[in-house]
């Protein structure tokens, strides 16, 4: 015999409900939790206690925008008077929530006795049926149980798996539902299965899941009636903003199509804490570039995305903060929409955002900046070409990207065009990850404090009087009279 250790408390299944009488003792909260469900089911809720709480009759019997035919309400009989056991044949489920232990029990034992199925709220011991936690998004429900022995435990992973679950993904249900006999009268089963199969992992289920549902559907109606039984699977590219480094902000919709990805290109600032979510399987291809070393060209880059799309793969274009902010996520996107593949471009925190959130920095602030800019720090050629006497002008924050290897620069060039040396700044080295480190003072002085402190890693550069704030928050800015290189 199988060990039991590894043998099913309770088997999971999914009962139609609709018009089927459910009983549920006890006018309290407990029950109140449970002739929601009940209804949300379509079942008809017969409530029998002797005391009925005012949140039941406020929540269920006269919710505020509820109209005279609402469904639920139709559905619901409360009965003010102590269960009599022996009418619990009328019933086709029962549920004891009383709260009273030995009213419960009896409702127990007489559904045992006329052998309907009993979940007795907080006494496994006595149900022959728990309810799980759910998940419900349209057409897809999730139950989740451990089988009475935690019922938060449950509800902990019922929040994760939502988590990771697509907004629009009953709107996804509702849509392959309504091609299910067309696909059925057209394709003979394995076809069937393999047609869905592609529909799910290519990008007509990506359309719909973005908000894109006519287009989807045109997509749709040219697939079905396409006369080759096997065509070939469509590829699609995903161009990912990871964030600034920190997994914890990355968007769920990252996490979304990571987990689905084939192929994975990723860039020097992606960690591997962040790679941990993309699926154990997929292809990964390391890109990154850093000043004078490019492990791959940006044509290359392309190239790639090209020939695994092509290809039929699902593919992940992964950069560091917002693929469109310094992100070169522009070229890719036009390199790969050139070679008529599907693209979805998935924005993501920007290094300058994340970094300043990090550092307590606010890029805006109605008393020091009514404006910020981004620029980098890093050009073509090295040295950036910038417009320095528009970036010097005071009453504005300046973030700068990549610009550790030219602060010297950057200072000198910002003084010789009219902003004081003392104006506050700070340098977020490895913003939002554990081993951060932030740097404060002045102007004048960030050659100084880049060498003093062996900035190294990449950093960002937060010039304006906001920056003092977060310093002073620590206790950490102080104006210096030190020169730049």
């Amino acid at each position: 015999m199988t060990d039991s250790k590894y043998n099913m408390k309770y088997f999971p299944v999914f009962l139609n409900l609709a018009g089927r009488s459910c009983l549920v003792v006890g006018g309290g909260s407990m029950a109140l939790n449970k002739t929601r469900l009940l209804l949300k089911a379509g079942a008809v809720v017969h409530v029998f206690a002797s005391e009925i709480d005012p949140e039941f009759y406020q929540e269920l019997t006269a919710r505020d925008g509820s109209s005279a035919d609402d469904p639920e309400k139709n559905l619901l009989i409360i009965i003010e008077a102590r269960f009599e056991p022996e009418k619990i044949s009328q019933f086709d489920l029962i549920v004891a929530a009383s709260g009273d232990p030995e009213l419960d029990l009896q409702v127990a034992q007489a559904a045992n006795r006329a052998g309907r199925p009993v979940n007795v709220v907080d006494r496994t011991d006595l149900c022959t049926f728990i309810m799980p936690a759910i998940i419900h998004r349209g057409d897809v429900i999730v139950g989740i149980s451990t089988s009475g022995a935690s019922p938060v435990l449950a509800r902990n992973i019922r929040a994760q798996i939502e988590s990771i679950l697509p907004a629009r993904l009953e709107v996804l249900g509702a849509f392959a539902r309504s091609f299910r006999q067309a696909v059925k009268a057209t394709f003979a089963w394995d076809d069937r299965k393999r047609f869905w199969e592609r529909f799910f992992d290519g990008p007509i289920a990506s359309d719909v899941l973005a908000g894109r549902e006519a287009q989807a559907r045109e997509k749709m109606v040219s697939l079905i009636n396409r006369t080759d039984p096997h065509p070939a699977r469509q590829g699609l590219v995903h161009i990912v903003g990871a964030g600034p480094g920190d997994p914890d902000l990355l968007t769920l919709r990252a996490v979304q199509v990571m987990r689905d990805a084939d192929v994975v290109l990723y860039d020097k600032l992606i960690g591997p804490r962040i790679l941990d979510y993309v699926r154990r399987d997929a292809k990964r291809i390391y890109v990154g570039k850093t000043r004078a070393h490019h492990s791959r060209t940006q044509s290359e880059i392309n190239a790639l995305l090209v020939h695994h799309a092509k290809a039929g793969r699902r593919v992940v274009r992964l950069k560091g903060g917002d693929p469109f902010v310094f992100g070169r996520g522009g070229e890719e996107l036009e390199a790969v929409r050139s070679q008529g593949i599907e693209v979805e471009v998935v924005p993501g925190v920007t290094a300058a955002t994340g970094c300043a959130a990090a550092a307590q920095i606010p890029l805006t602030h109605r008393d020091h900046a009514n404006a910020v800019t981004f620029v980098t720090g890093h050009g073509l050629e090295g040295e950036p070409d910038l417009d320095w006497e528009a970036l010097a002008r005071r009453g504005q924050t300046l973030v700068i990207y990549m610009g550790a290897s030219n602060a010297g620069l950057i200072a000198q060039k910002l003084i010789a065009h009219g902003l004081d040396g003392e104006t506050p700044m700070a340098i977020i080295e490895n913003g939002t990850l554990p081993e951060q480190k932030t740097v404060t003072g002045p102007l004048v002085a960030l050659y100084d404090l880049m060498h003093d402190n062996a900035i190294a890693g990449p950093a960002m550069l937060v010039i304006g009087d906001v920056a003092a704030l977060g310093a002073q928050q620590a206790g950490q800015f102080h104006g210096s009279q030190r020169r730049i290189a």
